[in-house]
């Protein structure tokens, strides 16, 4: 005989499942002394879009954080550290330190296939020179999250060129 009624457990979104467990997985670093680390039992049990969405969360966090040159943080960042720095803390240990591995570290997507948190890779005659993280699109145009060059801190800012290659860790 089938059943009258039916108690249907609500879908935890990938997105309320990222709030929720950033903070766990910050205190856990801080109280393990270990902030530059990345998260490990933690993030193992998150699917990449999750730690993609955090590693977004660790990034747009540091936003006003003063640009030096060669540093990942936590108190400074160049372009490639601040994605170094943000990834890693959601998971992805094997992120490499500089943009140019970074992209070839990445699963390349085409532009149009971007989403919030993904990766966009400046370059001039196909090497890359700049990376930043994929914000959204105002307009038409690319927003993204950086950190641009001396003088300046971490910000969000349109994409001064449409010369950029897109990647993603989702699905990698």
């Amino acid at each position: 005989m089938p059943a009258l009624f039916s108690v249907r457990r609500p879908r935890t979104t990938a997105r309320l499942r990222a709030l929720l467990v950033l903070p766990l997985m910050t205190l856990s670093m801080l109280v393990a002394g270990t902030m530059a680390d990345a998260p490990s039992a933690e993030a193992a049990s998150l699917t990449r879009a999750e730690r993609v969405q955090i590693g977004y969360n660790v990034a747009t966090n540091q936003i006003g954080d003063p640009y030096r040159y060669g540093a990942a943080g936590p108190g400074a960042f160049d372009c490639s550290g601040l994605l170094y720095y943000s990834y890693r803390k959601a998971g992805f240990a094997g992120m490499p330190r500089t943009s140019s591995a970074q992209y070839a570290f990445v699963r390349h997507i085409a532009k149009r296939y971007l989403r919030r948190g993904d990766f966009v890779f400046f370059h001039n005659g196909g090497r890359v020179y700049h990376a930043a993280v994929f914000v959204g699109r105002k307009d038409g145009k690319v927003i993204i999250l950086s950190a641009p060059r001396s003088g300046t801190r971490v910000r969000r800012e349109l994409a001064w060129t449409t010369s950029f290659y897109a990647g993603t860790l989702r699905g990698r």
